[in-house]
């Protein structure tokens, strides 16, 4: 009886190492609590609104509204956790993919054929992961990845712990390595031949790669449609486009006022770098009558804008066309850097009055009060419906001399609603420049 007593103390003291060996395995990512920047609720203050006061690079990191990462410590590990079989490596801290090094991956960058920047210093892709640490520990919505390129990034947000990215790439020579890092992996990454910036081009029939439909490329990830209300279902994350960065955004601006293309599917969020001077102007506020625009304003309504980083442009690889890497010039400014900026839909944009019927009708009705920011609103307001001004200038208590640069964002979509709930406008105001104006527009 001792020695059968000793063999099953000594089973079970192995059983207790095993089971205390399992629990700390290196490739168990640690549960950590992360915070996140809370963007605050439009207010028609100056003061309170969140990009308005700009932090500089050293304040970044220095957020002073933090909440709680919501759902963080229940993220499901499973992905990333649970030891693979065969060719299937696991992801985990302690056994990270490779980022290269920045000769390396400048290298393979070359082989691109078009104007475009990639991110080729691993420490610079660190950076990104680390301001996307809480949507990553998050996990609940995809992270797409606009021409990842060499892929630096990809394997930074894969080293994090991102449980799916999908890796839209537009450049062929990049795919074979992708691929082949996608065929290592076990759902953590998809790989497609498209090209973000041109998704939903004009135009029906059959499409070639890069060029794809939203509708196509979301059936095939298998991601649905969600309601308004829901939590963010994709996160977009990447360099926009230097060449025409602007009318993309003119582009998307639309798209999300008449919830078509990717917004069809919920409140995507885009985690973009774009160029410094089009950030300021994302985030203009009224009186500023030579930088607050039409696209200001609408931006402001629609989305929540919250700056996370500011690196300079020379930290980035720009192909050119000659297909080698661009020299910079040894004095750039700051307004020359690049802006890691945060714009996520609000969830109280649409509502009776504002529907995605009548979105466009909105950001048309904005474009006409900005063409002139001097301009008295009220004489805009009697140009569409005579007599009506004094009355809506009233239920917003505005003077009579208010100006149309002085409105602010939340201003003008309240002013939209109460021409839509009055019986005195119609939209024939807007009919024939709605048939001039394309969806790039123009500030």
């Amino acid at each position: 009886m001792a020695a059968c007593g000793g063999c099953r103390f000594f089973v079970l003291t192995l059983r207790t190492l095993s089971g205390t060996s399992r629990s700390a395995s290196p490739c168990a990512l640690p549960l950590t609590k992360h915070s996140t920047l809370s963007t605050s609720a439009r207010t028609c203050s100056p003061d309170s609104f969140p990009s308005g006061s700009r932090k500089t690079p050293a304040q970044v990191g220095k957020p002073e509204l933090i909440t709680p990462s919501s759902g963080g410590v229940q993220r499901n590990l499973s992905a990333v956790a649970v030891p693979l079989q065969g060719q299937f490596r696991p992801l985990c801290r302690y056994d990270p993919l490779d980022l290269g090094d920045v000769d390396e991956n400048t290298q393979k960058a070359l082989a691109c054929k078009h104007l475009k920047r990639f991110i080729v210093d691993p420490s610079l892709a660190r950076i990104v992961t680390d301001h996307l640490a809480g949507d990553i520990e998050d996990g609940k919505a995809v992270i797409f990845e606009c021409n990842p390129g060499p892929g630096v990034l990809t394997r930074a947000l894969l080293n994090r712990g991102a449980q799916r990215v999908v890796a839209l790439e537009s450049e062929a020579n990049f795919l074979p390595e992708l691929q082949d890092l996608e065929s290592k992996l076990e759902g953590q990454l998809d790989v497609v031949h498209c090209d973000f910036f041109k998704l939903d081009p004009i135009g029906q029939g059959s499409m070639k790669p890069p060029a794809m439909y939203s509708e196509k490329l979301f059936s095939d990830l298998a991601i649905s449609e969600v309601p308004w209300s829901a939590d963010v279902p994709v996160k977009v994350v990447g360099i926009f486009s230097h060449r025409n960065e602007k009318s993309l955004l003119w582009k998307l601006i639309y798209n999300l006022f008449e919830r078509r293309s990717i917004f069809r599917y919920g409140r995507v969020e885009l985690i973009m770098f774009i160029s410094k001077n089009e950030y300021m102007k994302l985030v203009t506020r009224p009186k500023d009558y030579k930088n607050y625009l039409a696209f200001s304003v609408l931006w402001q309504i629609a989305c929540d804008i919250e700056l996370l980083h500011e690196e300079p442009l020379s930290s980035f690889l720009s192909i050119s066309r000659s297909n080698k890497k661009s020299t910079s010039k040894s004095t750039t400014s700051q307004s020359d850097n690049l802006c890691l900026v945060r714009i996520t839909p609000r969830e109280d944009l649409f509502n009776s009055h504002l529907t995605p019927l009548n979105g466009s009708t909105l950001v048309l009705m904005v474009k006409q009060c900005l063409a002139k920011r001097k301009r008295r609103l009220i004489e805009q307001i009697n140009s569409w419906s005579p007599g009506c001004g004094s009355e809506l200038n009233s239920k917003l208590c505005f003077l009579d001399d208010t100006m149309t640069g002085d409105v602010y964002p939340d201003e003008y979509k309240r002013l939209f609603e109460l021409m839509e709930q009055s019986g005195n406008f119609t939209e024939s105001w807007l009919y024939e420049e709605m048939l001039e104006t394309t969806h790039t527009g123009h500030a």
